[in-house]
């Protein structure tokens, strides 16, 4: 049986990446995490790291995670991002 997904297309603020995407199964798992702009390595390393996982475990991991001072990131706009996709 074929899983049905539900894709989330997010516009971050104050990081340097410009998008996320990924896709959400039913039992609101975290599959395909992708991002446009930002530190592409670590970034990739993210998508690998929470393929398959829980979406609010991994929101309540990288909440509040910050870069360079700005008082967010790109791992914690993922979580804001999963925040809004997750009831």
């Amino acid at each position: 049986m074929e899983q049905k997904l539900k894709h989330v297309r997010f516009s971050p603020m104050g990081v340097c990446s410009v998008q996320i995407d990924f896709d959400l199964d039913e039992e609101e798992r975290i599959h395909n995490l992708s991002y446009v702009g930002g530190c592409n390595g670590n970034l990739k390393a993210i998508g690998r790291l929470v393929e398959g996982h829980s979406a609010k475990e991994i929101a309540d991991l990288l909440r509040g995670n910050d870069c360079k001072g700005r008082g967010t990131s790109c791992a914690d706009q993922l979580a804001k991002a999963i925040d809004g996709a997750v009831g």
